[in-house]
């Protein structure tokens, strides 16, 4: 049976009715987890989890072990990847508060493990990438937000930093003119290290805040963590209703 699996993210440590896994991470053959990974129920329906920045938010977007998540989540049975991920928005369309499901990706991060194929005595494998997400999921999100009453924004080019620290406004300047709508530190490599393991991988985005320049003056971590803690209730109601709306394989998948 095909699992699904939720890769939490800020202001997402755990599940709705669930503590915040505690313990070692994983092990795998590129090094431990994040966390240990919960099998949890969601809307009566089984599901792993696991926060991609640890169980108290203390793994910094660039050190996060992306392979070893990965790899984790289709060992213990996950065929399906729901990406939660906390974001900017530069559009107009992307204000704060606003939800979507990204259709596609530019990589800014540098000096991360972005392959399982690394080269090094292995084989050494080109991953189709032309459309990052899976399209199957991404639908099926799309029909859970509409089901739940959120009307989430369908589509959009998801800028992947590398952080920690925030974007300066010339920086976005160049994603926008680049084409991104939305910018975040945590959509690469996940994307590609799922593609290459043969794992349906979408993106639930969460506006927390517009990007660097897009509003007068700073951004300010208030108004980041009240944009949040906003979300949080919209995406709760947007994962109950996947959960209950999913049909694995009713449509053909992109991954």
């Amino acid at each position: 049976m095909s699992r699904i699996a939720v890769i939490g993210g800020s202001g997402f440590s755990a599940l709705a009715g669930t503590h915040a896994p505690e313990g070692p991470g994983v092990a795998t053959p590129y090094g431990l987890t994040s966390a240990p990974i919960v099998t949890a129920f969601l809307a009566g329906r089984e599901v792993l989890f696991l926060p991609r920045h640890g169980p108290r938010h203390q793994i910094a977007p660039h050190r996060i072990n992306y392979r070893a998540n990965v790899w984790a989540l289709k060992d213990a049975g996950a065929r399906y990847l729901l990406a939660l991920a906390a974001v900017g928005g530069i559009g107009p369309a992307y204000g704060p508060g606003v939800l979507a499901v990204p259709d596609q990706i530019i990589d800014y991060t540098y000096e991360r493990e972005h392959s399982f194929y690394g080269g090094d005595g292995g084989e050494v494998v080109h991953t189709d990438f032309t459309y990052p997400y899976c399209e199957e999921l991404r639908q099926a999100l799309l029909r859970a937000g509409r089901i739940a009453g959120l009307d989430p924004v369908d589509g959009g080019t998801y800028g992947a930093t590398q952080g920690p620290r925030l974007e300066t406004a010339a920086e976005v300047i160049r994603l926008e003119r680049d084409g991104c709508d939305l910018v975040g530190m945590t959509g690469m490599p996940e994307a590609a290290l799922s593609r290459e393991l043969g794992l349906c991988y979408a993106c639930c985005a969460f506006v927390v805040n517009w990007a660097a320049g897009k509003a007068e003056g700073v951004i300010r971590m208030e108004e980041i963590e009240a944009n949040l803690a906003q979300c949080n209730a919209g995406v709760g109601r947007w994962l109950v209703a996947f959960m209950q709306s999913f049909d694995p394989g009713a449509r053909a998948s992109g991954a």
